[in-house]
């Protein structure tokens, strides 16, 4: 098959690309930043989404699948620039999905959507709707891109669209957002609450999103790996210490004593735990995870 995928210089992505060509698919990639050393059948056009060279590779190249993976989760850019790259550049890439006539388009997502709140159920299905707005504003871009896409399925019922809700992604790229929070030697926990982080090893992310290629999804799935685990586990497991930090005090001290930079809608999802039922990903694909929450946690640690 002829695969485009968008932000295909970022970790997870590049692995997704070199997954799909050495099983011999054509493989075309848009990306601001280059990959000066592309293997040979991966072709990059170094361009935004959101600009007209991104249409002309449509128009020009006809990919059969695409796979949006060109979306920012880390808050060093600016609310407005987020929002101009994970909303406006979602639709213009579903746009030119169904002007161009490509088959099937896999729109990766967060599971963080659904947002932490205290009376949330704790497996989240995907008929909940996403919170992350009221619980977690900072995310108000990323959601309302999850929704676009998702609505792309009853939009344009020809081309099938298949939203992954995917978990946390940690193992030896040190990329994510999971990774991001788990950089320094110090993880900051609320004082009194240890809630249960689920993420999956990068491996597994990677063999979720082609077997969604593969199995030619239409819907919206959660994806996940082992069951999750609590995040003082997850600091201890990965070699860094917690710091419980009451939370009154918390704002004051993010960013630093050497503790992450972290937005002030995130202190719900480190209060309360977003926890996915994976069960219908599974069923359509017969995925199964090759890693377990210990493996993943010494991948991170040890590469």
């Amino acid at each position: 098959m002829k695969i485009l995928i968008t932000g295909i210089n970022g970790a997870h992505a590049r692995m997704v690309a070199l997954r799909l060509r050495a099983r011999g698919d054509e493989i075309l990639g848009i990306d601001r930043r280059p990959w000066p050393d592309a293997p040979e059948g991966v072709h990059v056009f170094q361009t935004d989404v959101r600009k007209r060279p991104a249409a002309d590779v449509f128009r020009q190249h006809r990919p059969d699948v695409v796979i949006h993976m060109a979306t920012i989760t880390h808050f060093t850019a600016s609310a407005e620039e987020r929002l101009r790259i994970n909303l406006h550049g979602t639709r213009l890439v579903f746009e030119y999905c169904h002007e161009f006539g490509v088959k099937q388009a896999v729109f990766v997502g967060r599971h963080t959507i659904y947002g932490a709140a205290p009376d949330a159920p704790l497996y989240r299905t995907e008929e909940e709707p996403p919170l992350a707005v009221s619980t977690f504003p900072e995310l108000a871009d990323l959601v309302a891109a999850d929704l676009f896409a998702a609505a792309a399925l009853w939009r344009w019922p020809n081309l099938k669209t298949a939203v992954l809700r995917m978990v946390y992604m940690l193992g030896p790229t040190h990329r994510g957002t999971l990774a991001s929070f788990l950089a320094g030697p110090r993880v900051p926990t609320i004082l009194g609450f240890d809630p249960l982080y689920h993420f999956m090893h990068d491996e597994d992310g990677v063999e979720a999103i082609v077997r969604a290629v593969d199995h030619q999804l239409s819907g919206i799935y959660n994806v996940a790996g082992p069951p999750p685990v609590p995040l003082s586990t997850l600091a201890r497991g990965t070699g860094r210490q917690p710091i419980p930090i009451p939370e009154p005090l918390f704002k004051y001290s993010a960013g630093r004593f050497g503790l992450p930079y972290l937005p002030p809608g995130a202190v719900a999802h480190i209060k309360h735990p977003i926890v996915v039922d994976a069960t219908a990903f599974r069923r359509a694909t017969n995925f199964e995870h090759k890693h377990d929450a210990h493996a993943v946690m010494v991948s991170f640690r040890e590469s």
